[in-house]
């Protein structure tokens, strides 16, 4: 196990030197390959952030701050990623950040008893949004939307949302699941004001994710009775059914160039494996063993991959 991933690291390496050696820009920063997906891996008893290609023939290993990292995203310049870890025997959820080649990790949130998770970068990289849930003093379930600075400095509720799992549109709106029961799809500004609901039916419609294009919408439901993976316009419109199983899907990410989503599965070991299927719903395939909460990955820092990759050479 050990000499295949020693191998896969020098291929890797290969890969990004010879992206180097022919690119005609001498102040190129970033490439979006050959990894292209970053996933939580369940080796042991722990789960650490990976990152890895398409066809899940390349992976590596970025960070493992506790025994649970998950709901990694890929910052707009490919240089840092901010991520979930658990803490008090996983009853305290927080975000951190890292550099892409896992230096400088920080922990941003530090809310004793309080679920911090799925942080995702506004488009000038600027910001990170993220969900908070945790039971009130009357013992309700909250599920509140954050704002907070790159750095983790001005951590702010947006009061006037309700729900998870939220995600900047390249206009700078937000799109998100809202906690009503049942959950539904919306979009709304960063101030929570003017919500469009994208989904109205009586099944929870859940962790929708934006299109590279900004097109169509990938999230889950549950109306056919298990929930399942579908597509939408960005109007709503379109709804579509991408997989058809026994088991519940989880974690919907969007291929780097659009023509895919990834997601989560069960498997028999109590835990996840991560497939793809084309957006017209032809074509599914594992592509990983033992991975959940996929992102995207659309550019990565060169120099600080190519420092990663040494790195875990030695």
């Amino acid at each position: 196990m050990l000499n295949k991933q020693v191998n896969g690291m020098k291929i890797l390496l290969t890969i990004v030197i010879l992206s180097l050696t022919v690119s005609s820009q001498a102040n190129e920063k970033v490439t979006s390959q050959p990894l292209s997906i970053i996933y939580g891996f369940k080796e042991a008893n722990n789960k650490s952030i990976y990152l890895s290609d398409e066809q899940g023939k390349l992976r590596i290993k970025v960070v493992d701050a506790t025994k649970s990292d998950g709901y990694p995203s890929v910052s707009p310049t490919g240089k840092q990623i901010a991520f979930y870890g658990k803490y008090d025997d996983h009853n305290t959820w927080s975000i951190h950040t890292a550099e892409i080649d896992g230096s400088n990790m920080r922990r941003l949130t530090n809310v004793k008893n309080v679920w911090d998770s799925a942080p995702a970068w506004s488009p000038d990289g600027e910001t990170i949004t993220f969900a908070r849930e945790y039971k009130n003093v009357n013992g309700d379930w909250q599920e509140e939307v954050w704002l907070m600075n790159a750095d983790g400095t001005n951590q702010r509720q947006i009061k006037a949302l309700e729900g998870r799992a939220p995600e900047f549109m390249q206009d700078g709106r937000l799109l998100f699941q809202s906690k009503a029961s049942p959950s539904q799809i919306s979009i709304a500004n960063i101030d929570g004001s003017n919500v469009i609901q994208l989904t109205n039916d009586d099944t929870n419609n859940m962790s929708p994710k934006i299109s590279p294009d900004g097109s169509q919408i990938a999230y889950l439901s549950n109306r056919d009775g298990n929930q399942e993976v579908y597509i939408m316009d960005l109007d709503g419109s379109n709804q579509k059914r991408l997989t058809f199983n026994r088991v519940e899907e989880w974690d919907p990410a969007w291929s780097a160039d659009g023509s895919k989503v990834f997601f989560s599965s069960q498997n028999v070991h109590g835990f996840y494996d991560i497939y793809k299927v084309n957006k017209d719903g032809s074509s599914i395939q594992k592509i990983l063993n033992n991975g959940s909460q996929s992102a995207t990955v659309y550019q990565l820092n060169k120099s600080y991959l190519e420092k990663l990759v040494k790195t875990r050479q030695k």
